[in-house]
């Protein structure tokens, strides 16, 4: 089958989908990957040796519980933990198993990673047609900066289920008990709501989750097809905090969307005066703060950027920055170290467009806006 066919894009259109493909190759094994959505076509979508890996579809937000819900179910739809690090596609390509980033890449560490903490193999003898969609979690990860109690070091989350070549969802309720019977760990699972009444009790989780510093909840149509996210105070506030980290290489279509959360969830949920600026107080700190210290940190060590930590197989770490190497990323390792027969590094991924931004308005250079 042609991959056009696999995509179900007509001959016509072939060569302007195809073109905005891009080759990528990992270990020798060419592929291509769809950087951003087109012709329908999610962004992340992998042409790898005569088969498809669709991406993960895009996931719509409500900035208010009542009535965003109600409008968008129209039946009973169950709500999961939304779970805060990078989003990985777990596939079996010619009996090989491989982690596909949120963009399409194929990333060598979480390739080797992944079944190294999960035992993989027996779902995808029976389910070679299917790909496991996960979050990668925890502390020791080298795309974000996350903590959960329960995590010491970085662990797989199935969220969803998904036909590799098609994209279509399993049913929620299949795929939780598919999940259960291979031993897979996956989000956490709140129930069954009916969209009429579900907004208080919604509301309810999202405070408890946002006293605990996580991410929000995911709601889905009972066969999975319908998305629907909300996230909560602490995960608008740690996205501006790690974005102002590094403040210029993320721009304002990054800040306005965020602060825009905190409003409507700070009416909607009938905050008082001081409860307002409570809000208001941890929001500046979370967008000023980072950016002081970036620019102290220039100002004194001449560079600035991100710090992680990662921990595995010595090979999975070499990959690991084999991999960010060719993804021009400058790196400087500030801990080196075995644990256990794991290495366990320290790194910092520095950030080209905020140092050389800071350096250039340190010395005088004009500010544009």
């Amino acid at each position: 089958m042609e991959y056009h066919e696999l995509l179900g894009v007509g001959p016509e259109e072939a060569p302007d989908v195809l073109e905005h493909f891009e080759r990528a190759t990992y270990e020798g094994r060419e592929y291509r990957h769809l950087p951003d959505t087109r012709h329908s076509i999610e962004r992340g979508t992998v042409l790898i040796e005569g088969t498809a890996v669709r991406g993960f579809p895009k996931i719509m937000r409500t900035l208010v519980l009542d009535p965003g819900v109600r409008r968008f179910f129209d039946a009973p739809f169950v709500a999961e933990e939304k779970l805060n690090g990078y989003n990985v596609r777990v596939a079996r390509i010619d009996d090989d198993l491989l982690a596909f980033t949120r963009s399409g890449y194929i990333c060598p560490f979480t390739t080797r990673t992944v079944p190294e903490r999960v035992e993989l193999d027996p779902f995808f003898d029976a389910h070679p047609e299917l790909m496991l969609c996960g979050e990668m979690i925890g502390p020791e990860s080298p795309y974000t900066d996350h903590d959960y109690p329960t995590v010491d070091s970085l662990e797989f989350r199935v969220f969803d289920v998904r036909h590799r070549e098609s994209g279509d969802p399993l049913l929620v309720d299949r795929r939780r008990r598919l999940c259960e019977a291979y031993d897979l760990p996956q989000a956490t699972s709140f129930g069954v709501f009916d969209p009429e009444t579900a907004a208080a009790e919604l509301r309810t989780i999202v405070d408890e989750l946002d006293a605990g510093d996580r991410e929000g909840v995911v709601m889905k149509s009972l066969d999975g097809r319908h998305q629907l996210k909300y996230t909560t105070a602490a995960a608008n506030q740690g996205s501006l905090a790690y974005a102002f980290a590094v403040p210029f290489d993320y721009g304002p279509d990054f800040l306005f969307p965020r602060i825009m959360r905190e409003a409507f969830q700070s009416v909607e949920f009938g905050e008082s005066e001081a409860e307002t600026r409570e809000r208001a107080h941890a929001l500046g700190e979370a967008i000023l703060l980072p950016a002081v210290d970036a620019i102290r940190e220039v100002q004194r060590d001449g560079e600035t950027g991100e710090e992680h930590t990662v921990r595995g197989p010595p090979e999975a770490i070499d990959a690991l920055f084999d991999h960010l190497d060719r993804m021009n990323l400058r790196t400087t390792v500030r801990r080196d170290e075995t644990v256990d027969g794991e290495r366990v590094v320290t790194f910092l991924k520095h950030s080209a467009a905020t140092t050389d931004s800071v350096k250039s308005y340190l010395d005088g250079q004009t500010f544009r806006t």
